[in-house]
């Protein structure tokens, strides 16, 4: 199956799509049991996902029917969604069984967030970009951690709508992972426009109680909402644990659509 991303999906430019890039070829396929409780629900989440990021792929439904089918497909669960024939938790997701499955967050369906970040790394972006208002945390701690992940031809890039300073907090949460931020500094969203260098062709979202900046551009869009730990109260050691919580939370992420 092949499609091209959002407003190029008309393109006729023969096999390139937006920015010149080669149309990706991607594979989804979503394997259940008869009986799964939770296998509609998924098959709902991973269609909604997809019409937002990727309009117009399909989803290949594969109904698996015994023990035996679950050993010879090496289905570790009900649901499963595979990306480019790789689980939503990679390559090793567990032995087979015939079963029903619990995703890393407990529940019997994966969550949206881990859809999306599989969907992307299928993708291929050539620069990824974070946004939040201030650029100042959440978004400088997300480019710190991706750089630190992403292949070299991987641009990684963050800025914010009202961009200040970065803060000395999350200097320090980087620094507690072996990831030096003293050289960072708050970026314009205009100033990411105007970069040389390869489009900005997929943007990650960070803001939960603001309202988030806008990217005018064509792109791929993901929406993770965390808190900001800038406004954490406390004191110093409390305000950090913030910062860590945050950052814990973007390593989990980010691993799974870089690492």
């Amino acid at each position: 199956m092949t499609f091209f991303r959002g407003a190029c999906a008309g393109s006729r430019d023969g096999e390139r799509g937006c920015f010149g890039e080669m149309r990706m070829s991607v594979r989804i396929e979503l394997l259940v049991t008869p009986d799964c409780p939770n296998a509609e629900a998924t098959e709902a989440l991973l269609r909604s996902t997809i019409a937002r990021i990727v309009p117009g792929a399909e989803v290949a439904r594969t109904v698996v029917r015994s023990a035996a089918d679950a050993e010879r497909l090496a289905f570790p669960g009900s649901p499963t969604v595979r990306i480019n024939r790789e689980d939503l938790a990679g390559p090793d997701p567990g032995p087979s069984a015939y079963a029903c499955r619990t995703y890393e967050n407990g529940a019997g369906l994966p969550p949206q967030w881990l859809l999306e970040a599989r969907l992307l790394r299928a993708l291929r972006p050539r620069h990824l970009l974070f946004l939040c208002v201030a650029n100042s945390a959440r978004s400088q701690m997300a480019e710190g951690i991706a750089r630190s992940m992403a292949p070299e031809e991987v641009r990684i890039s963050s800025a914010g709508s009202a961009p200040s300073r970065v803060h000395a907090f999350a200097i320090r949460a980087l620094a507690e992972i072996g990831i030096d931020a003293t050289g960072h500094r708050s970026k314009a969203v205009d100033e990411i426009r105007q970069m040389g260098g390869p489009k900005v062709d997929a943007v990650i979202t960070l803001c939960a109680e603001e309202i988030c900046p806008v990217w005018l551009g064509e792109a791929y869009r993901l929406h993770w909402p965390l808190p900001d730990p800038a406004t954490a109260t406390g004191t110093d050691e409390e305000i950090l644990a913030s910062f860590r919580r945050v950052r814990e939370e973007l390593q989990r992420r980010l691993v799974r659509l870089l690492g």
